[in-house]
């Protein structure tokens, strides 16, 4: 066509959206993620640089004998290690990890490390992976990681269950940076599903923070699971805003130029409306934590401010064109940020002479809001007519029993939360009303034993 009409019309297409492409992204900075979230408070901030030097920890071949210990210490008591798990142990299905008693924090951690450019076992769980490939509770999850967590239950089950036993009033918390936090998350979601591995554990017990995420799960598990997993971000960390599946990071940061920019213009010129109803697209998971340390067209670093959300749409959707994008992802610049902002809060918090009373009503008002704030966020995924994706109840819910499919690690699951909630409803009407020969309906005469 461009031959016949004597102009390169398709070359002037391509260069305009070219152009549209990069206008948008130069422009998109990312301080526009987060610009309408709220501040975090240190009371819900504070595991956060812990955990990553708990994450750094399970790098070091002796704790007792540190090589690479950062100056402040790891903050691990050697006697306190539980186990630690090498590629050797966990034989390439799951990344190494640790399990830790913190009876300073009255804590179980189980810490995974990141990705190992240097093993393909890592690669194996990453790119195993299609969409729509793995379905989970009513979603979809990445089914490599959801692999890597369910031999990482199946190993440390026994062992979990005695300590949630033996320390009653201690919290268990999952954390794992980059491939871990996708472990980590996941096997969150399993744990929650099987607590009768764990001897019933209370679901306010559990917790996760994924640091530098993964999108492992999809919107619909991203916001259910937004009371229980956190995720920390900093500035322009690639990976948690990696709008390609996740089995096409590398495409994308390794591949010809042109693939790459068809790739990006392609991702620009889809709506966003379009991506949020495809229920088999990933995210990160759960509750938003962006430490922001960079303005646009400013140089340097500045205070790093915490922003925290569980959003719905504008979920880190677009790559940020920055140098910092693969530094940002670095778990010593996480931990280092992430102790400067805890550090800022802390000062202003003793500038401002809180009374411990006033502390505890703070707290309660926390965590008021992000209940309040949670339910805000299942209900606007609802409007925005999110795949598999329901509102809390006004007048709360019946107890949902569990399906005997769920039960099994990794087992996919269709069922939701509304469809047990009719089932019930049907048995409750049955239990009122009766039918008679004729076909009508008349009210059940009650009887002694109801």
């Amino acid at each position: 066509m461009s031959i016949i009409c004597g102009l390169p019309i398709l070359e002037c297409v391509y260069c305009l959206a070219c152009a549209r492409w990069a206008w948008k992204r130069c422009l998109h900075s990312a301080g526009h993620d987060s610009e309408t979230w709220g501040l975090a408070t240190p009371e819900e901030f504070e595991p956060v640089p812990r955990l990553c030097r708990y994450i750094l920890a399970v790098y070091e071949d002796d704790l007792r004998n540190p090589l690479w210990e950062p100056p402040e210490g790891y903050g691990i008591n050697p006697d306190w290690i539980i186990m630690k798990r090498s590629y050797k142990d966990t034989n390439g299905r799951a990344p190494p990890y640790l399990l830790y008693i913190d009876h300073n924090h009255a804590d179980i951690v189980l810490a995974i490390r990141g990705l190992n450019l240097a093993k393909e076992s890592d690669y194996a769980v990453l790119l195993d992976n299609k969409l729509g490939k793995r379905k989970l509770d009513g979603g979809y999850v990445h089914n490599g990681l959801l692999k890597a967590a369910g031999c990482v239950l199946n190993a440390e089950c026994d062992a979990l269950k005695e300590l949630v036993e033996k320390y009653p009033n201690y919290t268990v918390t999952f954390t794992g940076h980059s491939l871990g936090s996708g472990v980590a998350a996941l096997l969150t979601m399993v744990v929650l599903q099987n607590r009768e591995k764990l001897a019933n554990i209370n679901r306010n017990r559990i917790r996760c923070y994924a640091i530098a995420p993964a999108r492992c799960m999809s919107l619909n598990l991203a916001v259910r699971y937004a009371d229980v997993i956190n995720s920390i971000v900093l500035q322009d960390d690639f990976l948690p805003r990696t709008a390609t599946p996740l089995e096409d990071i590398f495409k994308s940061l390794f591949c010809l130029p042109c693939i790459l920019c068809l790739r990006c213009i392609r991702d620009t010129c889809i709506s966003e409306e379009k991506k949020l109803k495809d229920p088999r697209r990933l995210y990160a998971p759960g509750r938003l934590y962006h430490i922001v340390e960079r303005k646009p067209f400013r140089c340097g670093r500045f205070p790093p401010v915490v922003k925290t959300a569980v959003p719905v749409d504008g979920r880190f959707e677009h790559i940020v064109l920055s140098c910092n994008a693969i530094s940002d992802h670095a778990i010593i610049w996480i931990e280092k940020e992430a102790r400067r902002a805890l550090e800022l809060m802390l000062q202003k918090d003793h500038g401002m002479e809180i009374p411990p009373k006033q502390r505890m009503e703070r707290q309660e008002t926390l965590a008021r809001e992000h209940s309040e704030e949670y339910n805000a966020a299942l209900q606007r995924a609802v409007t925005l007519a999110v795949p598999h994706a329901f509102s809390p109840s006004q007048y709360g819910t019946f107890d949902e029993k569990k399906d005997p499919e769920n039960s099994s690690i990794g087992s996919s699951t269709g069922s939701s939360t509304k469809s047990k909630t009719r089932d019930n409803w049907d048995e409750l009407i049955e239990r009122l009303f009766e039918k008679d020969e004729s076909g009508h309906i008349s009210l059940r005469k009650p009887l002694a034993a109801d």
